[in-house]
């Protein structure tokens, strides 16, 4: 490989090591230069050894590099790949008070897509702030003190293009893409009567153009959701799911008109297969919906059959992607906030419109709300909750420490009792703080290895930024890399570069990233391909007001490059949070300036 004659190398003993700058006032040929290692290009191809250079922020050369640059990175024996591209994220508010993005760079994610499944905190008028806020609160799971703390009641923005401009204006360590949100939409036309009905025509129109303002502003896309698990502030239902089918037939139809953008969904009964495939015939506009997950239709072979039917649509030319993930999908909660029961509205209405903790304790109390519960979700039930206690663990347990970790149907069983019973009276010991952990799907590995290599499928749903007490999925690339290439060895490593970069980018027609390709973005990730994995969870208290969250910490992961800077540098941020942030505001999904 061509060396720079003056360029300070860092010793090939510490690999990945940045060089001193090289000497002042000497032109040089590129800012940077990442040499001697490995590059897997995000195409899928073969990985093979060069070099690569970033000018100006842009690739300027792979393979074989000629030439100087500023500064030189010695990549032996690692992994020189795309930066990471998470299609599914919820830092619409988070970005506003951490323009880190924490902890997507840790783990080599240097694009994000957020507003995914009709959640976004624009369009917004300043009566409806708290609104959203306690939308987001009841069904991402993010602290309402935090979003109070971090966010506020005056925000620099009404207009979803104002919101736009804020982000651009602010600046981000990562690049992020923006959907515009139907719960948001819906709120700021309709006012609180989103919640309770259907649009008139005159409001599908104003939401219509509301849209493709949006939209032609840089909108990546359209998000919406009919998920039954989706229930907002008051136990009622996020104002998405009180629209009719045609409202969301026009609304699209504004992505369509434009020739741009593409539509997420959280599917339900009234959105699924059969209606996408009908929005995408009508408009021509790109899907991509949350989420194929193992177990998650209550049979054995039901994401089968879903796979099956996807495929198929995939084959008649229709671009209808799900999402699929890659780690078992883990809640933690307390049932102070029992998300994932709450679906289970004929049983849990009570509890999601219940003002405080007391007034829940009484719920739970009653003999009539548990044989309820019991008859839906307790050890003798006979659907597709009934075995979730032996997947439930108690991970923190304030009055009896003895009990953390261990597992919820085992407990019940030593003791006689229904899970059901054990949890409840766990709980309103606690006064409601004793936490739980439930693997609710994904947690046969077979079954999520079909999904991971089906060619119409997509790695989606980290959820970053949301759920941040409950889960923490934003770890999910250094997990598939850990434990499905490099321990499992079921996915060779280029296939699994290329789902993490071009992949992601394509089904949402970011076109300026995803690759190691000469004119696209500096956007690059160097990683031990033996070292690196996502870390055990730890719960910390770094967001405002103190509120706590799931963290992971990941190894492996030696630089992080964003626009041609280097903003991680092996596990700790190289670029001041409070300065100039190398991150672009993707409109349309690409950087315009």
């Amino acid at each position: 490989m061509a060396e720079s004659a003056t360029a300070m190398r860092a010793p090939h003993c510490d690999p990945c090591q940045p060089a001193r700058p090289a000497t002042e006032n000497q032109t040089m040929d590129f800012d940077l230069k990442i040499t001697g290692g490995t590059i897997i290009d995000g195409t899928g191809k073969p990985g093979f050894a060069g070099d690569l250079a970033i000018k100006d922020g842009k690739i300027a050369a792979v393979g074989e590099v000629k030439g100087t640059a500023q500064n030189t990175i010695e990549a032996k024996g690692r992994v020189v790949a795309p930066g990471f591209v998470d299609i599914h994220t919820h830092y619409d508010a988070q970005l506003l008070w951490d323009r880190m993005m924490t902890i997507s760079p840790w783990h080599g994610v240097t694009t994000v897509v957020m507003g995914n499944c009709g959640f976004s905190v624009a369009p917004t008028r300043p009566e409806h702030r708290g609104l959203i806020m306690r939308t987001l609160e009841k069904v991402e799971g993010m602290s309402l003190e935090a979003l109070e703390g971090g966010l506020g009641y005056d925000w620099p923005f009404e207009t979803f293009e104002q919101y736009l401009d804020t982000i651009e204006r602010r600046g981000t360590a990562i690049n992020c893409a923006a959907q515009i949100g139907h719960t948001a939409l819906r709120m700021y036309v309709m006012g609180e009567e989103a919640t309770e009905r259907q649009a008139t025509a005159d409001e599908i129109a104003k939401m219509r153009a509301i849209v493709k303002n949006a939209i032609n502003a840089g909108a990546i896309g359209f998000a919406t959701s009919k998920a039954v698990t989706h229930v907002g502030y008051g136990g009622k239902p996020v104002p998405s799911r009180k629209a009719h089918l045609n409202e969301i037939k026009e609304l699209i139809g504004a992505l369509g008109e434009a020739g741009k953008g593409v539509v997420q969904t959280a599917v339900g009964r009234e959105l699924f297969l059969s209606e996408m495939a009908e929005i995408a015939r009508e408009t021509g506009v790109p899907i991509t919906w949350t989420a194929l997950l193992a177990g998650a239709t209550g049979s054995n072979d039901g994401h089968r059959r879903m796979l099956a039917q996807s495929e198929e649509l995939a084959r008649q030319g229709l671009a209808i992607t799900p999402q699929v993930a890659c780690r078992p999908l883990n809640f933690e909660l307390t049932f102070k906030e029992p998300f994932i029961f709450e679906g289970m509205s004929s049983v849990f209405a009570p509890i999601s419109a219940a003002p405080d903790v007391a007034a829940k304790i009484r719920i739970y109390q009653d003999p009539e709300f548990r044989a309820k519960f019991k008859a839906k979700a307790g050890s003798g039930a006979d659907v597709k909750y009934h075995d979730r206690w032996e997947r439930a663990w108690v991970s923190y347990c304030p009055n009896q420490p003895e009990l953390d970790e261990r597992n919820v149907a085992e407990i019940a069983r030593e003791r006689g009792v229904d899970p059901i019973d054990f949890v409840l009276d766990l709980s309103i010991a606690n006064n409601l703080e004793a936490r739980f952990r439930f693997a609710i799907f994904n947690y046969d590995e077979g079954e999520v290895l079909n999904l991971l290599q089906s060619p119409s499928t997509v790695i989606g749903l980290s959820d970053a930024g949301a759920h941040a007490s409950q889960l923490c999925d934003a770890c999910y690339s250094t997990y598939l890399l850990g434990h499905w290439v490099h321990e499992r060895k079921a996915i060779t490593l280029e296939r699994a570069v290329w789902m993490l970069t071009a992949r992601p980018a394509q089904v949402f027609n970011i076109s300026d990233r995803g690759r190691l390709e000469r004119g696209l973005a500096g956007d690059v990730v160097i990683f031990d391909p033996d070292k690196i994995g996502a870390g055990r969870l730890r719960r910390v208290r770094d967001l405002p007001a103190g509120a706590d969250r799931l963290v992971s910490d990941a190894s492996g992961i030696d630089s992080v490059i964003v626009n041609g800077t280097l903003i991680r540098r092996e596990g700790q941020d190289t670029v001041d949070a409070a300065g100039a942030l190398p991150g672009r505001l993707l409109r349309n999904g690409f950087a315009r300036n």
